[in-house]
């Protein structure tokens, strides 16, 4: 069971909100896992029961969790609707630039030390992210399942962070890929090309499984240099700051000799 930490003093409801919802998209807490009683988990976040309790009704009332009387807590559902958290951190369109920036320098880097820690169950809640996404898409409706499949991308991701075995870049991971969601629902609106995930997703995992660094390093620039194109073409934005050689995508940097 998941141990969670003080909730800061600022916006300490929606904080509670995004605390337990994370624990689910992450894989932490799964359906049918029972949170900690109401006094204690209070106490674990370090606020009043009726903040938690105002967080517990939103997740309540969104499906995700189900509160039963005399037996507690427990996780209703494994997909956290985005509204129930996409409202609750700001991003201004001017901002996306270093959002980008800042994956590019970080995730690369993230992987590949995710291939030197990672141990067969890191990497099967990899692979069980992928089944799960590869079903959605095959489904007839895979517009009603967009979202789903979508939290199971940033799932994917954040499960690469969890296989460093380092919780500041887990937490640093949880911060950009919150803030890229909300880059993208502001901005993007083309239809979603699951197959494409799919199949970079499969890569990227074949690369940290083999613990092939020069592989890692090429998977994740053609990852990372789509999601920049889909950005500019999309917003008719560029990225306005130039980067530096060794953020560049490899096929764009400089040659050397």
């Amino acid at each position: 069971m998941p141990v969670f930490k003080p909730v800061g003093t600022r916006r300490t409801f929606e904080e509670a909100v995004e605390q337990i919802a994370d624990r689910i998209i992450v894989g932490d807490l799964r359906v049918g896992d029972r949170l900690p009683a109401e006094r204690a988990l209070a106490t674990q976040m370090q606020i009043s029961r009726p903040t938690l309790r105002e967080a517990i009704r939103v997740l309540t009332d969104a499906g995700v969790l189900e509160v039963k009387r005399g037996g507690g807590m427990s996780v209703a559902s494994d997909y956290v609707p985005r509204d129930v958290i996409r409202g609750r951190s700001e991003l201004r369109v001017s901002e996306v630039t270093a959002v980008l920036e800042a994956r590019r320098l970080l995730e690369p880097r993230v992987a590949q030390l995710a291939a030197l820690r990672a141990d067969e169950e890191h990497l099967e809640a990899m692979r069980q992210t992928i089944v799960g996404q590869r079903a959605l898409a095959a489904a007839p409706m895979f517009l009603a399942n967009e979202d789903r499949f979508l939290q199971l991308d940033m799932q994917f991701h954040l499960l690469i962070a969890r296989a460093t075995q380092n919780p500041t870049l887990m937490r640093l991971m949880r911060s950009l890929m919150r803030d890229l969601e909300i880059a993208f629902d502001m901005a993007v609106h083309e239809p979603f090309e699951p197959g494409w995930t799919l199949d970079i997703h499969q890569r990227t995992l074949d690369a940290i499984a083999a613990c092939d660094m020069e592989l890692i390093d090429s998977v994740m620039d053609e990852h990372l240099a789509r999601v920049e194109q889909r950005w500019q073409q999309e917003t008719g934005r560029a990225l306005v700051r130039p980067l530096p050689d060794f953020l560049r995508p490899l096929a764009t940097r400089a040659k050397v000799g």
